[in-house]
């Protein structure tokens, strides 16, 4: 294959280069899917196939020109993650969720770096990279399982706030840690070398705000392609002055995107621009897993394994200390650290990133310890996920340890306190009833007495007979029952009734 990039023209050779990127990372994704892993695991992993340490497909000096692939990625990266910071929605949720994404990606940083230095002594500008990049999550494996289960709830509510804001939080910590690492790179520290990057990443962070207002009224009144267009126009350009400023474009390019959101309100911009980017994504992923040093991988041994395992437990560490401050129910105490165990995306890009700011061993090994527990880490974050969403009970027709357990206890007390007034209505009305039983007793006791008395009279009055001098007969006296024994008493009965005999 080497031998046919030899024979062509240098724009056919790029053109084949980006053609075997696409199709590899397109097979390999196949692959991936049969054994249910995500996507960005398969790109890594085709990137390793083609990589100069498999099949080497592709010569090193048509991939070290592709080096803007990756800041062309990252940008588009961050403009999208901008979209989540939207001022009214931060607003409605309160201080809680924005403490507790602080505190559990923060306080792993905090667990990484510290582990790092103490443990194996390992630089500060390192320590502090590694740290910031050990903050990320990958979102993509969490949301994806939440859809498959249909889980729904107040922990999945919570678990989606978190991993929408979280990224954010790992690029403001990864460009403030790039700040220090890069001041901290020289012989001699001083005040200066620390100030300078930090000064010169407000400085994009105020143009890109100037440029995202600007970008508002550009698109007043411009068809989808112009929007297109110009967004892309803006992204390549803040892209650029943060490569020529030696600087990280995350920044810049999250605060485009938030500026927009912000301003204007809607997200159609971002759902057309996410329509472009996958072939940016594939390709960025792909040249990723070609970077991927497989002989350091014996090299990298206890400091990854450690980085594995320390970040698990800072995370745990982080939402659990969150969730006690904010008050959050138990579920989220619990189980939100084990949500939030995959890591892919940003942190690939950020690694790209610190990999150029480290001296070259330095960076090699960094770049080797993210890439190769992203791969562990998206294998074992989908399976993570879900066993969240069950723990907590998020997942309908299940039951676990709810985070709404009191949520719970209210609709119980609520159906209690739904049964008393029924019971109460019901002992209302029978009592009204019995009221009634008993007035209407004497009613009819006083008519059947008048009823009784009324039909004496009229018995009275019947059994009457007058006769001709107007007094009345006395009563017949009663006769005994006729036992109908025979017919010659069957006739004397007969006659007795039709009168025909009378008193002597």
């Amino acid at each position: 294959m080497r031998d046919v990039f030899l024979t062509i023209s240098p724009a056919a050779r790029i053109l084949v280069a980006v053609t075997i990127l696409w199709l590899a990372g397109f097979l390999m994704s196949r692959v991936t899917k049969v054994l249910k892993l995500p996507n960005v695991t398969g790109y890594i992993l085709a990137g390793v196939a083609i990589g100069p340490y498999a099949l080497d497909l592709i010569p090193a000096d048509i991939t070290s020109g592709m080096d803007f692939v990756t800041d062309i990625a990252l940008a588009f990266i961050a403009f999208g993650v901008g979209r989540y910071l939207r001022l009214d929605r931060l607003k409605q949720q309160g201080t809680k969720v924005i403490v507790l994404t602080l505190m559990e990606a923060l306080v792993t940083a905090a667990v990484v770096t510290t582990f790092m230095l103490v443990v194996f002594h390992l630089p500060l500008a390192f320590s502090l990279l590694l740290g910031a990049i050990g903050s990320a999550t990958a979102p993509a494996s969490s949301l994806m399982t939440i859809r498959q289960y249909r889980a729904k709830g107040p922990f999945v509510n919570t678990l989606v706030q978190v991993v929408a804001m979280d990224d954010a939080v790992a690029l403001l910590a990864f460009s403030v840690c790039a700040a220090i690492a890069s001041g901290t790179e020289t012989p001699v520290v001083d005040w200066q070398s620390v100030l300078t990057p930090l000064a010169v990443n407000a400085g994009v962070l105020l143009a890109s705000y100037l440029l995202g207002r600007l970008l508002c009224v550009l698109l007043n009144g411009r068809s989808s392609d112009h929007r297109l267009v110009l967004t892309c126009a803006f992204v390549f350009f803040i892209a650029a002055g943060c490569a020529a400023l030696d600087v990280s474009p995350l920044l810049g390019c999250m605060l485009l995107g938030a500026t927009y959101v912000n301003v204007r309100g809607d997200k159609t911009l971002f759902k057309q621009v996410s329509r472009v980017t996958p072939p940016i994504n594939v390709m960025f992923f792909v040249l990723s897993g070609m970077r991927l040093d497989l002989n350091s991988l014996t090299t990298v041994g206890i400091i990854g394994a450690a980085y594995f395992a320390i970040r698990i437990v800072g995370k745990f560490l982080g939402s659990w200390l969150g969730a006690r401050m904010t008050g959050m129910p138990v579920g989220v105490r619990r189980y939100l650290g084990l949500a939030l165990i995959p890591q892919a995306g940003v942190s690939i890009g950020l690694a790209v990133l610190a990999q150029r700011i480290l001296p070259e061993a330095s960076g090699a090994l960094l770049s080797t310890i993210i890439l190769s527990s992203s791969v562990l880490y998206e294998m074992i974050g989908p399976v993570c996920a879900r066993k969240a969403l069950f723990l907590s009970g998020a997942v309908p027709g299940v039951q676990g340890t709810s985070l709404a357990e009191k949520p719970a206890e209210k609709a119980v007390k609520a159906d209690k306190a739904a049964e008393k007034p029924v019971k109460a209505d019901k002992l209302q009305k029978s009592d009204k009833a019995m009221k009634s039983d008993k007035a209407a007793k004497p009613e009819k006791s006083v008519k059947a007495q008048r009823d009784g008395k009324e039909s004496d009279k009229s018995a009275a009055k019947k059994n009457k007979k007058t006769v001709l001098d107007g007094r009345p007969l006395p009563l017949p006296e009663t006769q005994p029952k006729i036992r109908w024994a025979g017919a010659s008493e069957r006739m004397w009965a007969m006659r007795r009734e039709q009168g025909s005999f009378h008193r002597g």
